[in-house]
């Protein structure tokens, strides 16, 4: 009985053995350092900026209306918003916002930080939302030459994204860029995600 019971024993540390050598299902899912280095949604997002900066024609130091337009004046990013509820957002309109802000940042444009300034609109949950009645007043307080706006829009397998560049004293489109995002599962959880 003896050897039978060595037998069964050998037998159950071989099976706890390979399940702890085994990988864990959910391991194999994970993205890698390197993988997430080259996330094309980051790369999507810097390149509708650089487009969307082709687009964008060289401005007089000085509008008309006293806003200081030259090309060292900052620019406002506002936070992306739903194209069917105009006043909400997701965790997707504030992330292709701030990754708008770092591109921009990148390319040698001034940002303004909305964050870190005071009298700013700021809605709880949803980052600088800027309506039309608002862009001149904050452009004007923070002497900004253009606002950069967008929208986003989700179909059943994109996410349509529209980029454009400001006049905050006429209202006036001066550049736009648009663009397509997958609706993968990354991009369905920043959208749900509250």
């Amino acid at each position: 009985m003896r050897p039978l019971m060595f037998a069964a024993l050998a037998a159950a540390g071989l099976a706890l053995s390979a399940c702890e050598t085994a990988p864990k299902v959910s391991a194999l899912n994970e993205p890698t350092y390197e993988q997430a280095q080259n996330n094309a949604f980051n790369t999507a997002n810097y390149n509708a900026v650089s487009e969307l900066m082709k687009r964008f024609p060289v401005a007089p130091a000085v509008s008309s209306n006293n806003f200081n337009t030259g090309a060292d004046a900052p620019f406002i990013v506002a936070t992306l918003v739903n194209i069917d509820q105009l006043e909400q957002s997701s965790t997707l309109g504030r992330l292709i916002s701030e990754q708008v802000a770092s591109r921009m940042s990148q390319l040698g444009y001034g940002v303004l930080e909305l964050k870190v300034r005071n009298g700013v609109y700021m809605k709880r949950n949803e980052g600088e939302l800027l309506l039309t009645r608002e862009i001149k007043e904050v452009a004007s307080t923070h002497n900004a030459q253009a606002v950069i706006v967008g929208t986003y829009a989700e179909s059943s397998t994109m996410v349509y994204v529209n980029l454009k560049v400001v006049n905050p004293s006429t209202s006036v489109i001066l550049a736009a860029y648009d663009y397509a995002l997958p609706l993968d599962k990354q991009i369905h959880s920043l959208i749900r995600k509250r």
